[in-house]
This record gives C-alpha cells, sequence and structure tokens, in this order.
C-alpha cells in the first residue's frame, strides 16, 4: 500500500533526528582515534585508503575525493584513496581470486606500516572488507570502521570502530556521512592549526 509522500518525509525525518541525537561520546573517542591515527600516517608520508560495497563504496569516494581535494578550505591535497575505483583491478581480483579479495589484494599492493585502512559496512559483516582488515593488520596498518547495527565482525577486528545508531541502512548510511563530514573537518582544523602554529 503506498503511503502518502507528506508521511513519508515526516517519518524519514523523525528517523533521521532520531540517529543523529544518538550520535554521543562513544563515537568521539572512536573519531578523534581514527583522526590521529590519518594525521599520524600523513606526518610519516603514508595515506589513508577506504572501502566499502554499495552506498559505502560511494561514501569511500567522497572521502578520499575531500581529503585529496579540497573540504572547506584550499591547501595542499592530502594523501587519500578509495580502492572501489578502478575498474580493471576490482575486475581482474576478482575474476582471479574472489570478489572476497578485491580490497584486500589492493592493501596488500599498496598498503605500506604507518598507513590507515577505514572499512564502511552498513552490517559490519562484509566479507571482501573483513579480508581487507585481515591483510591491513598483517601488513601493519592501522585499521578503522565506519558500521552500523551492532558492529558485526569487524567491530571486533578493528583497531577502533564508529558504529552508527539505529538498523535502518538508509540511516546507518546518513550517518556515516554525517561522520565523514565530521572527520574532514576535524582532519582540516587540526593539520592546517598545526602548520599555523596554533596551540
Amino acid at each position: 500500500m503506498t503511503q502518502d509522500p507528506a508521511a513519508i518525509l515526516r517519518q524519514t525525518l523523525a528517523a533521521h533526528r532520531a540517529a543523529l541525537d544518538a550520535l554521543g561520546d562513544a563515537h568521539l573517542t572512536a573519531l578523534e582515534r581514527l583522526a590521529e591515527d590519518v594525521l599520524a600516517a600523513w606526518d610519516g608520508g603514508g595515506k589513508l585508503m577506504v572501502c566499502g560495497n554499495g552506498g559505502s563504496a560511494v561514501d569511500s569516494q567522497h572521502l578520499a575525493a575531500e581529503l585529496a581535494g579540497r573540504y572547506l578550505h584550499d591547501r595542499p591535497g592530502w594523501a587519500a584513496l578509495a580502492l572501489t575505483t578502478d575498474t580493471s583491478a576490482l575486475t581482474a581480483v576478482s575474476n582471479d581470486y574472489g570478489f572476497e579479495q578485491v580490497f584486500a589484494r589492493q592493501v596488500e599492493a599498496l598498503g605500506r606500516p604507518g598507513d590507515v585502512l577505514l572499512v564502511i559496512s552498513t552490517s559490519g559483516n562484509s566479507p571482501n572488507c573483513r579480508a581487507a582488515v585481515a591483510t591491513a593488520r598483517d601488513r601493519g596498518l592501522r585499521t578503522h570502521a565506519l558500521l552500523g547495527k551492532d558492529g558485526g565482525a569487524l567491530r571486533g577486528e578493528v583497531d577502533s570502530a564508529l558504529v552508527a545508531p539505529g538498523d535502518a541502512t538508509p540511516r546507518i548510511q546518513e550517518m556515516h556521512l554525517t561522520l565523514i563530514h565530521v572527520l574532514c573537518e576535524v582532519l582540516e582544523g587540526r593539520r592546517l592549526g598545526r602548520e599555523r602554529g596554533d596551540a
């Protein structure tokens, strides 16, 4: 049965506000850890790699673009790479090794100790994200995740996890995008502040 668009809008906005209101200090702690690891990676000449599936692939690309390009301020580009964009690599690895290895193989090829891997998974159970995290940890990368629901298996497999409140995938994705924008602003503020010599 089709609902009235006005009712859908009201329900969606109410659910969105409830999810936003549920973001709290636990999310701040994980965000701080992620930001500090990314800043340390950049200070050491390393990079941030990001991956996910479907809408989370889009979020991976969004984050990498904001950091390599610009967010709020004109400044040098910073090393950030989405592992979801190279169609030749994606199809070759999937064909030769299976889709579960599509990100892990790229981490193996491109990751260096001190780099950071951020995986994005609304369920927390994406096999290819889990494989990427295992490879990253073996190679000495710091690992972080944007997750949903109860965090899934990935919650216990990464160094730090930001678990978006709620069980509905659209609301989780909306919270992920909000957290991505907060992360960008934190990174810009801290790195540019250091370059200016702010306390």
